[in-house]
């Protein structure tokens, strides 16, 4: 079994945000597999299950804010029995990297990242990462947390939809063990 959790806020108004990139590839990898989405509260997220070539795989969407993920993680991961390092891949947005810029990695530590440093302390510093640059030129001339909550311009909305069959198929990579850790540039 695997789990695929995405980092973002759960409001509304947060949908078309840089932070809400991971909620926007798991509903695009959820809708591209039949998935439905449910409230689960004992899991602080809303839940999608779906089968990948013989493997069940549990979709998940924290309904805790972005920096409160790994609450849901834990529960989730303590309720199926998982091994964070092999079983887990968090999908989220990285303000370290130029915009369109997805790195994989299999560890490591928060870089600054609230949501990170949440999951890493509820479930340890080993887990995979497909981290997605949202970085651009408006970044130096705001706050971190007023950037990363605005919304994507018109062009970068579109470059994300661009990439997103890029990330479902590292995420099915995940899923069959092949997920080989480097960057792409989109």
């Amino acid at each position: 079994m695997k789990l695929i959790l995405a980092q973002g806020n759960p409001e509304k108004r947060y949908d078309a945000t840089r932070h809400n990139v991971g909620f926007t590839v798991i509903d695009a990898y959820a809708a591209a597999n039949d998935a439905t989405w449910s409230d689960k509260s004992k899991f602080h997220a809303q839940i999608g299950e779906v089968t990948v070539n013989g493997e069940k795989v549990i979709l998940a969407k924290p309904t805790t804010y972005y920096n409160e993920t790994g609450v849901s993680a834990r529960a989730i991961v303590d309720f199926y029995n998982l091994d964070p390092a092999t079983d887990v891949l968090v999908v989220h947005d990285e303000l370290a990297l130029p915009f369109g810029t997805i790195r994989i990695r299999g560890q490591g530590s928060d870089a600054g990242n609230n949501g990170i440093k949440s999951l890493n302390s509820h479930i340890g510093p080993d887990y995979h990462r497909i981290r997605i640059g949202v970085a651009n030129d408006l970044r130096e001339r705001m706050d971190d947390a007023d950037f990363v909550l605005g919304n994507f311009s018109k062009d970068e909305s579109e470059r994300v939809t661009k990439l997103i069959p890029d990330v479902l198929s590292l995420i099915t990579d995940f899923i069959s063990g092949n997920l080989s850790h480097d960057t792409k540039t989109l």
